[in-house]
């Protein structure tokens, strides 16, 4: 148990920042608050606005190309079918097959396959949902712009149209075969903790995801161990599912029914409508509480419910992604002799993208590097 001694502050700091001493900083770190001060046209993620991040040295993934998707064999809304998606004409034309194996996921917002391409054997997974013609699809816009080693990486996109004159996009997505909901169920069903390596390094790679989208404005808006993917060979997370970020704009409205209720910040369930990205790391920390519990912090049945539970209430003295990441806590996962309990070396903590940690008080960015505990 000594080793988790720092938990106690570190989940405190999630819900209101800590003293600097406790993260062994300054906390002069600036604070995720709504996009204030971004380039004309940054709400849209518009092909000016990936120039000027290429500009500041991000890392922006190839142009996706669309392709038109059509089901030729089986029913779409199962798994067992066949989707051609195809792109130009004559000698430019490309298609691709995709065999859809079974339904990996499902809800209000459509369903998600376990496919293979029939042309490359690679695995993937396709997230099909209903385009509504009125509005562009937010989290299409979104998936083009974030390029991260802890972040699902889109493939390919294309769209489809039914005999109902209802227009479906699908996001074809790498696979990644667990997520940390049933990771954590599998221990708790076995009535034992998850070992306290995961928990850091689980954590780690969430606040790390945040600290990459938070620096373009972006707020996930719905963290909760589902939408958190677990290779388990190499215990790397990649944060899925956009379907509720947006980039929230400093004076604009945004809807406060957002984020699932166990992992949902207390200026959300007041009904606050010019939040900050700081409700992410809100429910990064009842997700940690959750691997270290075995069940979730906060099971509020209903908002005053879950109020009831909820103690401590100050978004704006809540962590920052990076400033959490400085945490002791964390201290484990800089010691180059840290290891898996298998013994394998620990997924890639330290390969930081270029201009990953730009704008961060030069004491956080050598914190971040540093290798030593």
């Amino acid at each position: 148990m000594e080793k988790l001694r720092p938990v106690a502050a570190l989940g405190a700091a999630f819900g209101s920042k800590a003293s600097g001493e406790q993260a062994g900083m300054s906390s002069s770190v600036p604070q995720a608050a709504p996009a204030e001060g971004l380039p004309p046209g940054m709400q849209e993620l518009t092909l000016e606005q990936r120039e000027q991040q290429r500009q500041r040295h991000q890392p922006i993934p190839p142009e996706q190309q669309i392709f038109e998707g059509r089901v030729v064999e089986g029913e779409g809304r199962s798994g067992g079918h066949v989707i051609t998606a195809v792109s130009g004409s004559g000698a430019g034309k490309q298609s691709f097959n995709f065999a859809t194996d079974r339904v990996v996921g499902n809800g209000s917002f459509g369903v998600v396959f376990q496919a293979t391409c029939l042309e490359t054997a690679e695995t993937v997974a396709i997230k099909k949902v209903l385009q509504d013609k009125r509005f562009k699809n937010r989290e299409l816009q979104i998936m083009k712009v974030v390029d991260h080693p802890n972040i699902v990486k889109l493939k390919q996109c294309f769209y489809s149209q039914t005999e109902k004159d209802e227009t479906f996009l699908h996001l074809v997505l790498e696979y990644v075969p667990d997520t940390v909901y049933r990771i954590s169920k599998s221990y708790s069903k076995n009535n034992q903790r998850m070992p306290p390596i995961f928990v850091k390094l689980y954590t780690y790679q969430i606040c790390r995801a945040l600290g990459h989208i938070h620096r373009y404005g972006i707020c996930h808006r719905d963290i909760k161990p589902q939408n958190l993917l677990v290779n388990t060979e190499t215990h790397q997370l990649k944060l899925c599912d956009f379907g509720s970020a947006k980039v929230l704009v400093k004076g604009e409205p945004n809807i406060s029914y957002i984020c699932s209720r166990y992992y949902r910040a207390p200026e959300l369930i007041f009904g606050a409508t010019d939040y900050s990205s700081a409700i992410d790391v809100w429910s990064v920390g009842c997700v940690m509480a959750e691997l270290l519990l075995g069940s979730p912090i906060f099971p509020g049945e209903s908002g005053v419910d879950q109020l009831v539970e909820i103690i401590k209430y100050a978004p704006d003295r809540r962590f920052a992604a990076h400033e959490a990441m400085c945490h002791p806590f964390f201290d484990e996962l800089r010691d180059p002799a840290a290891r898996l309990p298998n013994g394998k070396a620990l997924p890639p903590l330290f390969d930081w993208l270029p201009g990953e940690l730009d704008g961060l008080p030069a004491e956080m960015a050598a914190r971040l590097q540093q290798r030593s505990a």
